[in-house]
């Protein structure tokens, strides 16, 4: 699965840590999301997409 999370971060002026405290994970987590190495569960999935305001087709990429 790819996603556009390190895009989205950049646009907003989050780092990772910002938004891994944001969703409640471990900033590692946000890196293997980023780097395609980590499917997330559905609610995490849906917790990164409410932080930017889009659906979760608009985050993740099936």
């Amino acid at each position: 699965m790819d996603n556009r999370i390190k895009e989205l971060r950049a646009t907003r002026n989050l780092t990772q840590l910002d938004l891994a405290k944001k969703v409640d994970v471990r900033r590692e987590t946000i890196v293997f999301l980023e780097k395609g190495k980590y499917n997330p569960s559905l609610k995490l999935a849906y917790d990164i997409s409410k932080i930017f305001n889009l659906n979760i087709e608009e985050v993740f990429i099936f």
